[in-house]
């Protein structure tokens, strides 16, 4: 895979050592064991992956890199490049201006551009209407769109099966930069619904079994349709796609149990099935899959608490989080800084979006295991800033250089 030119502050020599012994002992990625560093007083189990992903690591390329280039030009994002807040101040501080917001207001009005200026797009993608925007200012998209490629894989899957008559359904977070831009790119080629989990899954299967009537479906669905959805004809087919950020677990029991609806609704063999559903499985996330199954993994590990590390926007970090809570204490931070002691910690909640403290956080207990992963926006550097910090609790624990001797 290419190897990207990022800053330096955000690489760690001591979880590139990890990586770069793992992947060498591990070239099909087939072991997502997680990796043990025995600190003497205590042990942290790293997820197998975790960090940067190739879509962030480009982004994060493409934008430095322009900076550089042009330094006489004014330089926009369309929005957060990523879910990062530290990665994002670095390139405020570079001049770099957002336009928007991650919800999609305005900040900056598109009115405000000239052709001369440079407007980076997000790794999350966005709509064809902005595009087209730009397009019409005379401004050059193509050099500076920083759209995951795995993004774009599902907008091309999409457009395949809108091309064989399937309607296609977003399983994503509906107010998100990367499933506005998926609705936006799907609905070009085909009637679009978005549906946010299986609680709205199961909403749309009654409705498709009948339970509902179409004026309950357009009251519960109708800002997340495309125009001109037709609820009796444009649902006969179709195909689930996803947020690539969303548990990749979550968007494939989404699809059998709608799958199944369709079954049932039709009374189809197993091999009438592509009649009325398609395939889509191949639109998860490499990297987010990987992730989650690291965290599976790392969760079969024995451990007293779990640390997930990432941007408090990050949808992918919140379900890793959602994984380890299932079986640990578990703390979502940004930073070492949400580490205020050895006795309090500073979290959020991802479900409602809230900062709270807890205090007694670490195990009081001899050699307590912690468990750390961190998100695909997060720079591994931070994650050797928190592990630092914690060992600074442990008197006479091994040094992080000490630690990173036995992985050269």
């Amino acid at each position: 895979m290419k190897q990207f030119s990022i800053p330096v502050k955000y690489r760690s020599p001591l979880i590139s050592a990890i990586k770069s012994k793992r992947k060498e002992a591990d070239k099909m990625k087939k072991d997502f064991s997680a990796t043990t560093l025995d600190f003497g007083t205590f042990e942290v189990k790293l997820a197998r992956h975790f960090g940067f992903c190739y879509g962030v690591e480009n982004a994060i390329e493409i934008a430095f890199q322009t900076i550089d280039q042009y330094p006489d030009k004014r330089i926009f994002l369309l929005s957060e490049m990523i879910h990062n807040p530290f990665v994002n101040e670095d390139l405020i501080k570079r001049g770099l201006q957002f336009m928007m917001d991650t919800k999609g207001n305005t900040i900056i009005p598109f009115e405000n551009l000239t052709k001369d200026d440079i407007v980076i797009i997000p790794a999350f993608g966005t709509t064809i209407e902005i595009e087209n925007k730009l397009k019409e200012i005379g401004i050059q998209i193509e050099r500076y769109n920083t759209t995951c490629p795995f993004v774009e894989k599902v907008w091309n899957r999409a457009e395949q099966i809108a091309k064989k008559g399937y309607s296609i359904v977003v399983h994503g977070k509906p107010t998100h930069e990367e499933t506005r831009a998926t609705f936006s790119h799907s609905n070009v080629h085909a009637p679009t619904i978005v549906i946010n989990d299986m609680e709205e899954a199961i909403k749309l299967g009654d409705c498709l079994l009948g339970k509902f009537s179409t004026e309950e479906f357009y009251s519960f669905f109708g800002n997340r349709i495309s125009e001109g959805f037709d609820f009796e004809r444009d649902l006969q087919r179709f195909g689930v796609v996803n947020q690539t950020t969303m548990l990749a677990s979550d968007t494939q029991a989404i699809a059998d149990y709608l799958k199944g609806i369709v079954v049932q609704k039709y009374a189809l063999g197993a091999d009438e099935i592509d009649r009325h559903f398609a395939d889509t499985r191949d639109t998860l996330c490499y990297a987010t899959n990987d992730n989650q199954t690291a965290v599976t993994n790392l969760l079969n590990e024995s451990a007293d608490i779990a640390i997930v590390i990432g941007g408090r926007k990050s949808s992918n970090s919140s379900h890793l989080v959602e994984l380890c809570e299932e079986k640990l204490p578990t703390y979502f931070i940004q930073s070492e800084e949400d580490i205020i002691s050895s006795n309090e910690i500073r979290c959020f909640n991802w479900r409602n979006h809230e900062e709270y403290l807890v205090n007694h956080y670490l195990p009081n207990k001899e050699k307590p295991v912690i468990a750390i992963t961190s998100g695909a926006s997060c720079p591994d550097a931070i994650v050797e800033h928190v592990i630092n910090k914690i060992s600074s609790y442990f008197p006479n624990s091994k040094s992080i250089e000490e630690i990173q001797s036995d992985w050269n």
